[in-house]
């Protein structure tokens, strides 16, 4: 199990975001197109990074991101919120935990797919 200084440190070397200057005003979220298919909201996963929760780690969330940047430019605080998700998804990557046949299994179309989960299994294959 991770500590929260650890989570919030590795997220921080890979996206250079602090996410403890999230204040949890909510306005990613609201700005996010892609909500309807996350298990959780943008502004939540930058809560379970603070509060030391590797359920992180698990969430379809970073996975269905598109990375729109509409958070980004919504927040306050001034947080990249996809540079966030890349990070969870690295990190989920590193240790193991993936969410693309989860995600494959829940679209019937290929076209339905997010493209973030065909541009990261394309990483993981070619690189």
């Amino acid at each position: 199990m991770n500590s929260v200084k650890e989570i919030a440190k590795e997220v921080k070397l890979i996206s250079g975001q602090n996410v403890f200057a999230c204040y949890q005003c909510g306005r990613c979220s609201s700005a996010c197109p892609m909500t309807e298919e996350m298990d959780l909201l943008p502004n939540q996963i930058i809560r379970l990074v603070q509060m030391s929760d590797d359920a992180v780690l698990s969430s379809v969330t970073p996975w269905i991101c598109a990375s729109c940047l509409d958070c980004t430019i919504r927040c306050p605080r001034g947080i990249d919120v996809a540079k966030v998700m890349e990070a969870i998804r690295q990190l989920s990557i590193r240790r193991g935990i993936e969410k693309r046949e989860e995600l494959v299994r829940n679209f019937k179309e290929m076209d339905e797919l997010p493209q973030i989960l065909l541009v990261s299994a394309f990483r993981k294959y070619t690189g």
